[in-house]
C-alpha cells in the first residue's frame, strides 16, 4: 500500500511542511516522535498521511504534546499494516455523520452545491473529528469533506491547507 506524508507545523513566522517517512515505525508512538523531530518547539504540529486514494489520517500534537488522531474510515485498519498502526487503537466511530448523510434540499437545485457527489454509505470515520475545529475546520465539514464520493484524501488535504495557509507548502512536497 502506497502512501504520502505530511507534516505541517505551525511556528511564530508561519506554517512549514515536511515529508515523514514512516516506514518501520513500529506504534502510533514512534509516528508522533517523528512528527514531533519535524519541530520540536512547533505551537502546533500536523501530520496528514493518505494512503492509496482512499484512506486519510491526520495525526495533531499542540506543543509536542497531547496526540490526537481523526481517521476517514475505520477500514484502513484492516487493510494495511500502516492502517493498523494509525487507526487500529481507534475504537468509537464519529458520531454526527447522518447529518451529512442528507442530500442537499430540492431548494439548491440548479446551483453548485447540488452538483456535489453523493457521500459514501460506507464511510466509518473514527477518532477525533474536532481535530481541526479550532484551525477553522469543524468537525462536520471535515466529515463532509472525507464522506463525499470522488472527493480523494489528497483533495481533502488540499481543502484544510487552503484554510489553514499552507495548500502552497504542502504541494511543494507533493512536487518532489
Amino acid at each position: 500500500m502506497s502512501y504520502f506524508a505530511a507534516a505541517v507545523v505551525r511556528e511564530e513566522g508561519g506554517w512549514n511542511a515536511a515529508e515523514v517517512n514512516l516506514r518501520g515505525a513500529t506504534d502510533i508512538d514512534e509516528v508522533a516522535d517523528r512528527l514531533r523531530d519535524v519541530e520540536p518547539d512547533a505551537d502546533v504540529s500536523l501530520l496528514f498521511v493518505e494512503a492509496d486514494d482512499a484512506y486519510l489520517v491526520l495525526l495533531r500534537l499542540d506543543e509536542g504534546e497531547d496526540l490526537r488522531v481523526f481517521g476517514s474510515d475505520s477500514a484502513y485498519a484492516e487493510e494495511s499494516r500502516l492502517g493498523a498502526l494509525l487507526v487500529g487503537d481507534l475504537k468509537t466511530s464519529v458520531t454526527g455523520l447522518d447529518d451529512v448523510d442528507e442530500p442537499p434540499s430540492a431548494t439548491t437545485s440548479g446551483d453548485e452545491e447540488s452538483e456535489q457527489p453523493v457521500v459514501d454509505p460506507e464511510a466509518d470515520p473514527v477518532g477525533d473529528a474536532d481535530i481541526l475545529a479550532d484551525l477553522g475546520i469543524s468537525a462536520q465539514r471535515l466529515l463532509k469533506l472525507c464522506a463525499h464520493e470522488g472527493m480523494l484524501p489528497a483533495d481533502v488535504t488540499a481543502e484544510v491547507c487552503q484554510v489553514l495557509g499552507c495548500a502552497d507548502e504542502v504541494e511543494e512536497l507533493r512536487e518532489v
